[in-house]
């Protein structure tokens, strides 16, 4: 069986899977995977760490058919993984940016060449899994709200500090804050200064997808669907639930997006 391999570089998170060449991307079963893992971004900066990864990876990854991936990252952690499967060079190879043509899809961006390629790759998943108008959000790093709509048509997007970017902003530029604990159970309100920044941190991310489908509203394209995927994914959908917002986890999302966009390459 033949196999496609697919690599996400982001600035927190390094992700690859293996998928067999004859699944399709809009399936939701969640051993769609035959091969998955991840691992810190930054240890690539360490030869010891790329060589431990390369080791992994081909030991335990059957030779793939082609290669796919998407890079949010400095160039470098590219670099590094091409040259990590360097042995495997023959192998077609290719890279998703954020101005790679997608058959089903069209863009608003005026400057394609700007749209984060794992945003890119997440409209192309959304589209896999449904025709609906939709928003597509990333609680990573830095949170990302895209508006696609039924027509394939990407309208553009919002982008702001993810949760725990701006809660170490917040503590590291004022002074006498207490640094929130992990784990804190929501409330809804603050009852202390930790729980206080937590709270305003996620109510900003609820505000913000509010915003969003507040604005599709009033375009008359009213959203049917929400995806949501990243670090703080399960945080903000307690929170969205929270306030009668009905939305969805994919894992992968960037992944499965690349994955549709490989096969069209074959």
């Amino acid at each position: 069986m033949s196999n496609l391999l697919l690599f996400d570089i982001g600035n927190s998170r390094l992700k690859w899977s293996c998928v067999e060449n004859d699944r399709d991307p809009s399936e939701r079963q969640k051993k769609v995977w035959a091969y998955s893992g991840a691992i810190d971004t930054k240890l690539l900066d360490s030869e010891e760490h790329r060589a431990e990864l390369a080791h992994y990876i081909k030991s335990t990854i059957p030779q793939p058919e082609r290669i796919g991936i998407c890079c949010v990252a400095a160039e470098s952690y590219y670099e590094s993984l091409q040259n990590l499967l360097a042995d495997w060079k023959g192998i077609p190879t290719d890279r998703l940016l954020g101005n790679s043509e997608y058959p089903q899809l069209r863009t608003q961006y005026q400057q394609t060449q700007t749209l984060g390629a794992d945003r890119w790759a997440a409209i192309i998943a959304a589209r896999q899994l449904s025709s609906d108008n939709t928003l597509i959000v990333s609680a990573g790093t830095a949170s990302t709200i895209d508006f696609l709509g039924s027509n394939g048509m990407h309208y553009g997007g919002w982008i702001l500090p993810g949760v725990s970017l701006m809660r170490n902003s917040l503590i590291k530029n004022t002074a006498r804050l207490d640094i929130p604990e992990d784990g804190i159970k929501s409330s809804g309100i603050g009852l202390n200064t930790s729980s206080a920044i937590e709270e305003g941190c996620l109510l900003a991310q609820a505000g913000a997808l509010m915003g969003a489908l507040e604005f599709a509203k009033n375009r008359n394209q009213p959203i049917s669907r929400i995806w949501i995927d990243g670090g703080h994914a399960d945080t903000l959908l307690i929170r969205l639930h929270q306030n009668n917002i009905k939305a969805e986890r994919v894992q992968g999302l960037v992944l499965r997006g690349l994955w549709a966009w490989v096969k069209t390459k074959k």
